[in-house]
């Protein structure tokens, strides 16, 4: 069982009684809202209504408007651009948004993933090299750079005009860039976008000024914005703010499909074309699609099928990623159950460290976070790289993983990353040090407590409630969830376990009816691949659930309009 706590403001303010009546929400809602820090009519007014012209200007934004006139001023002036962005998803759709502006005006940069393995995360020497023997003069990054001082160098040293747009932790020394477009350097509307929301804001203000100097009709930015909340969800960033405003609108352009690319990806995802999709939906079966071909192949496949307009050649780009998404999925089913193995070993450890010799270096990420899930602990899986050990890391709720890196960098060869997660270097003999001090950091700083798992309870909401249509239909305004706007979640009355059933071919999921005793309504539920948490001896008993309206689509069932998460015995 997970630690129940009722959700309370930061700074403990007690909701007035008319708080939301103006503006129509029910007092619920407007509990849920007040709750989570919002104290004025126009805050909850742009939270359920977060429309673009809440979006903030440039000049509020890092070196954003004097990178657009640098970008703007020398494509024009006859100098050639390349694009270099990051392998994952955040990276492939920031490029694509580049390609897709300066393609308008009919501009065609050079653009440069670079190879997971043989190149590694971030710039490198050899590479840059290439791009200004290319007759590059203008080198801009996307959702990488910020970190790379010497690589920068060379860049300028080869006459390149350099511009970083980045979204991750700088470092002390920031590189000699003539433009560092980071939200993280300054007070800006948002410090948290993802990679792709500052090339976003970016292009768009480069949009603006290349319309008005070459009087040509602006690109219509908002087409971007299905590729903006595509990267932004798939970068776990908190979805609050702009952020917010930016993947609520752009959810409509993924439910609409009008990208070729988009429409084939969908598609090979086994949903159809103008499916209304809910944010976990695009994280679990868009994005690892798309994550897939930068783990197992070249990341440059997404960039191709986003910039697409040819539907025949983005079907066949869509498949080949399903076809490496597949090979990925064999793959991590193999190294997490090896993983899992060794952590079983490690039981005694606050972190757990896990390596495989022949360990896959783009799949070590997502096993770091099974094994988060899985033991509560902060994770590091290694492989090996030459005469290094090249590990992701993924933590928990609560734990700086960035800091723990800092603390004991005195042992990596390089590193990056923010709080929950991060990449890192480290010799072989450097090895067992680092796993030493890295523990006793954690043990310092948790002060030797084991983190429970916590679930922030909203208030209590019996079934009557939840099956109620206005009351449901003001949850499903309060998407999307995610990190910064978590799922709201209820405590039930008393229920009865009305039944109990296993179903599936191993027998993993669990259906249960559940019976709210004081208002005699009866819903089922269905639990899937949990059936070791939740025993047969729960039948007939009386239990208290943790629970959320499933209202993802906008629609349900009678038999689904619940989800559990978390449950124990009913005490009187």
């Amino acid at each position: 069982m997970k630690n129940w706590l009722q959700r309370k403001r930061e700074d403990n303010a007690v909701m007035p009684k008319d708080f939301g009546v103006n503006i129509g929400i029910s007092s619920r809602c407007a509990s849920i809202l007040w709750e989570r820090g919002m104290s004025c009519e126009e805050q909850i007014n742009k939270f359920l209504s977060p429309h673009l012209r809440y979006l903030d200007q440039p000049e509020k934004w890092p070196d954003i408007s004097k990178a657009a006139l640098l970008i703007a001023d020398n494509l024009i002036a006859g100098k050639k651009l390349a694009v270099w962005g990051d392998y994952d998803v955040d990276g492939v759709t920031g490029v694509s948004i580049v390609l897709e502006v300066l393609r308008h005006y009919g501009f065609f940069p050079l653009w440069h993933l670079p190879e997971r393995i043989s190149e590694g995360y971030g710039l490198n020497e050899k590479y840059i090299d290439k791009l200004a023997d290319d007759g590059a003069n203008i080198l801009l990054t996307v959702d990488c750079g910020i970190s790379d001082i010497k690589e920068v160098q060379k860049a300028i040293d080869r006459n390149m005009i350099v511009i970083i747009s980045d979204h991750h932790l700088s470092p002390e020394q920031l590189p000699n860039a003539h433009a560092l477009c980071n939200p993280r350097l300054a007070d800006c509307p948002c410090n948290n976008l993802a990679g792709v929301g500052v090339a976003f804001f970016l292009m768009a203000e480069v949009n603006t000024i290349l319309s008005q100097k070459l009087q040509m009709n602006k690109f219509d930015m908002r087409q971007c914005l299905d590729l903006v909340a595509l990267g932004t969800l798939a970068d776990m960033v908190p979805l609050e703010g702009q952020n917010r405003i930016l993947v609520k609108n752009g959810l409509l352009k993924i439910k609409d499909a009008q990208r070729t690319g988009l429409a084939a990806l969908k598609s090979v995802s086994k949903h159809n074309v103008h499916d209304v999709l809910s944010p976990k939906q695009i994280v679990f079966t868009l994005a690892p699609r798309i994550n897939a071909a930068g783990r197992m192949a070249n990341a440059g496949l997404g960039v191709e099928l986003f910039t697409s307009t040819d539907k025949h050649q983005a079907l066949e780009f869509a498949q080949k990623l399903d076809e490496h998404n597949e090979t990925r999925r064999k793959e991590e089913r193999k190294m997490t159950e090896e993983a899992l193995s060794f952590a079983e070993e490690q039981s005694h450890s606050p972190v757990l460290f896990v390596y495989g010799e022949t360990w896959n270096q783009g799949i070590v990420g997502i096993v770091a976070s099974r094994l988060v899930e899985k033991f509560n602990k902060p994770a590091f899986v290694f492989c090996t790289d030459g005469n290094d050990w090249k590990a992701s890391a993924r933590s928990t709720n609560g734990f700086d993983l960035h800091a723990g890196l800092v603390h004991c960098s005195q042992f990596l060869g390089s590193f990056g990353g923010h709080k929950m997660a991060a990449g890192l270097r480290v010799h072989k003999d450097a090895f067992k040090a680092f796993k030493e001090e890295f523990r006793q950091y954690f043990r310092t700083i948790t002060n030797n407590q084991e983190h429970k798992r916590t679930i922030l309870i909203d208030g209590e909401l019996d079934f009557a409630e939840v099956i109620d249509n206005t009351f449901r239909k003001e949850i499903f305004e309060m998407q999307p969830f995610g990190i910064g706007n978590e799922e709201p979640i209820f405590l039930s009355p008393a229920l009865m376990v009305k039944t109990y059933a296993l179903f599936g071919m191993q027998k993993k999921h669990v259906k249960l009816v559940l019976q709210d005793i004081g208002t005699g309504i009866t819903l089922t539920v269905k639990i899937w691949s949990q059936a070791d948490k939740y025993p047969k001896e729960m039948l007939d008993k009386k239990i208290q659930i943790a629970y959320s309206p499933n209202i993802e689509s906008g629609e349900t069932s009678f038999n689904d309009y619940i989800k559990i998460k978390d449950w124990q015995y009913y005490s009187e």
